[in-house]
């Protein structure tokens, strides 16, 4: 039996055993939808992705991705992840490339590098971020994570619903200690989150600008609900959303400002993200998302 030819790479860090695992399954042509779930139920990450030649053959490749459960239309660590994967599978390491990833939401495009011992990819926010109608008062918000009124909220920062492709309530609570008693009721959080175009509910992301790496501009922790419900190490699109977060409560120096978001540390995960927002006139007019991925394990899938 001929096997399909995958890679299994940590996303969102230069070191192995951190940051987000992804599988990157190559020449999936002539799966379809239920053997692609099937596949990714097997490898039970939290995406794994598929890749399938272009429908434009401008384009590097067309891209599906999956939860064990369900199909994402765009995330962020699976396409950082399989940009990498594709570059140095063609043999460049990574150097300087531009690649255009075709996904559910549209297209990606994606610069690639070399970046001290490993690769780092970005990608083009698909679409600008949003915010959406939440018609839940913060406090419930605050109960479902198992925190106190007090605790959310800083500064101006409040508590929203926001999309960048995938929506997220965004919770800014006070400090570290706040963010690491954060626990996600889940009956509680099913019932007051919307729902998402899919069907699902929509996730936590939980951030505050107390930080463990000084170099960090903030520290984020993202709770998935459903069943299970588990928290993610390294969310992408998640970080995408929050550049609407930033743009809307902070005061953005015109040109492109750099932050570094670090996540999955209470997992034992770290993880460093790195979102650049571009400001024209006040207004956020692009966004970027990139980070860098190591590959920890390779072969072939027999099914």
């Amino acid at each position: 039996m001929k096997g399909r030819k995958y890679f299994v790479y940590d996303v969102f860090t230069e070191e192995r055993l951190a940051g987000n695992p992804l599988a990157v399954v190559l020449d999936a042509e002539g799966l379809d939808i239920e053997a692609m779930q099937r596949i990714a139920r097997e490898f039970n990450y939290s995406e794994t992705t598929f890749v399938t030649p272009p429908q434009d053959p401008k384009h590097k490749a067309r891209v599906r991705i999956f939860t064990p459960v369900f199909e994402m239309p765009f995330a962020g660590h699976p396409t950082v992840g399989t940009a990498i994967a594709l570059a140095e599978q063609g043999g460049q390491d990574g150097v300087d490339q531009i690649l255009v990833l075709e996904e559910n939401i549209g297209l990606l495009r994606c610069a690639i590098s070399r970046s001290g011992e490993g690769t780092f990819a970005e990608f083009d926010l698909p679409e600008l971020p949003r915010q959406l109608e939440l018609p839940v008062e913060p406090e419930m918000v605050g109960a479902a994570l198992g925190l106190g009124p007090h605790e959310i909220g800083f500064e101006n920062h409040r508590v929203g619903l926001w999309t960048a492709g995938v929506p997220y309530i965004t919770v800014p609570v006070a400090n570290l200690d706040v963010i690491g008693r954060a626990k996600l009721d889940n009956p509680a959080w099913m019932d007051l989150s919307p729902q998402r175009g899919d069907g699902k509910r929509a996730s936590a992301y939980v951030y505050t600008r107390d930080t463990v790496h000084h170099d960090s501009a903030f520290h984020a922790r993202m709770f998935v609900p459903g069943t299970p419900s588990y928290e993610d190490p390294a969310t992408g699109s998640a970080a995408a959303a929050f550049s609407g977060v930033i743009s809307r409560f902070d005061e953005l120096a015109e040109g492109p400002t750099r932050f570094w978001i670090e996540q999955g540390i209470e997992m034992g995960r770290p993880s460093r993200i790195r979102l650049e927002i571009d400001v024209d006139g006040g207004k956020m007019i692009a966004a970027r998302i990139g980070g860098n991925a190591v590959k920890v394990a390779e072969g072939l899938l027999f099914a």
